[in-house]
């Protein structure tokens, strides 16, 4: 597996799994939250001793690469804003994920993270800008790289933040609550 970062645009993004489309014809995605929604929450998470999966996670994303939807994560990582962990922290937590996944035959097919914040620690990350949630600049980048269908994609959170990403960009939001992930989103595609 292939992971390079984009480090000229204001969000960052890491390959795993199939990589970029291939052809002109429109992709089908379902795009992840992070924190909350595919692992218990805890504040600044960025080492794999600390990650639990939220039930059944692993085999929602596989769950979503048989039906043939891209598997895309897009999280906000305020942590290395706030000089909490660099940013090479998240990009090891994805691969790491990617690991962990390819045990049970799944992938995600690419990381988008925005590491900004208004009120930074860091003066290098403290902006406002269109890729925290819920603007839509990381799944704007996203859809524009892996030519993808908004109309035939979803968005699956746990926050009113991620809805309203969801709404914004023209994704049909899922809103994950408790329990089985995999329940909830097989309800809905």
């Amino acid at each position: 597996m292939e992971n390079k970062a984009q480090h000229s645009t204001p969000l960052r993004s890491e390959e795993g799994g199939r990589g970029e489309a291939e052809s002109a014809e429109k992709k089908c995605a379902v795009f992840f939250d992070r924190d909350g929604t595919l692992n218990i929450d805890i504040h600044y998470l960025h080492r794999p001793q600390d990650f639990l999966w939220t039930p059944e996670a692993r085999e929602t994303i596989k769950y979503v690469n048989d039906k043939g939807f891209l598997a895309i994560l897009i999280t906000n990582q305020s942590g290395v804003a706030r000089g909490y962990y660099p940013e090479h922290a998240v990009r090891d937590l994805y691969g790491w994920m990617n690991g962990e996944l390819a045990k049970i035959g799944a992938h995600l097919d690419a990381l988008y993270y925005c590491p900004h914040h208004p009120e930074a620690k860091l003066p290098a990350y403290r902006k406002v800008c269109s890729c925290r949630k819920p603007a839509t600049g990381l799944i704007d980048a996203a859809c524009a790289r892996f030519s993808i269908d908004r109309t035939k994609s979803y968005f699956v959170g746990d926050s009113d933040g991620d809805m309203e990403c969801a709404a914004r960009a023209g994704l049909t939001g899922i809103r994950y609550r408790s329990g089985s992930l995999l329940a909830c989103v097989k309800g809905r595609l």
